[in-house]
C-alpha cells in the first residue's frame, strides 16, 4: 500500500513539474501564464482531493464488510458452544440420573 502511494505522489508530481515547465515555455503573457497555472494546480488538487475521499470511502466500505463478518462469524461460534454446553448439560443430567435410579435400585434390592 506504501509503494502505491509513493508511486502515485511522485506521478503527481511529476505531472505537475512538467505540466509548469510547459507552461512557462508557453508564449504567453505573466498574468495569463499564472491564471494557468493556478488553475492547472487547483484541478490537480481537486482530482486529488476527490480520489482521496473515493479511497477513504473504499476502506470504510471494506473494513465494515470485514467487521460484519467477523461478527457473524463470532455470534456462530458462540451460538455453536452454547448448543454444546446445552447438550453437554442434559448428557450430564441424565447419567446423575440413571445413576441415582441404579443405586436407589440396588438399596432397595438389598
Amino acid at each position: 500500500m506504501k509503494d502505491q502511494t509513493k508511486v502515485i505522489a511522485a506521478l503527481l508530481v511529476g505531472a505537475a513539474a512538467g505540466a509548469a515547465i510547459g507552461l512557462l515555455l508557453a508564449p504567453e503573457s505573466g498574468s495569463e501564464l499564472r491564471d494557468d497555472i493556478a488553475d492547472y494546480v487547483n484541478d490537480l488538487f481537486d482530482k486529488a482531493k476527490n480520489q482521496a475521499q473515493n479511497t477513504v470511502g473504499d476502506i470504510k466500505d471494506y473494513s465494515s464488510s470485514v467487521v460484519e463478518k467477523a461478527k457473524s462469524k463470532f455470534n456462530g461460534i458462540v451460538g455453536d458452544a452454547s448448543e454444546y454446553g446445552q447438550d453437554v448439560a442434559e448428557n450430564a443430567k441424565d447419567k446423575v440420573k440413571s445413576t441415582a435410579n441404579d443405586w436407589n435400585n440396588s438399596v432397595q434390592q438389598a
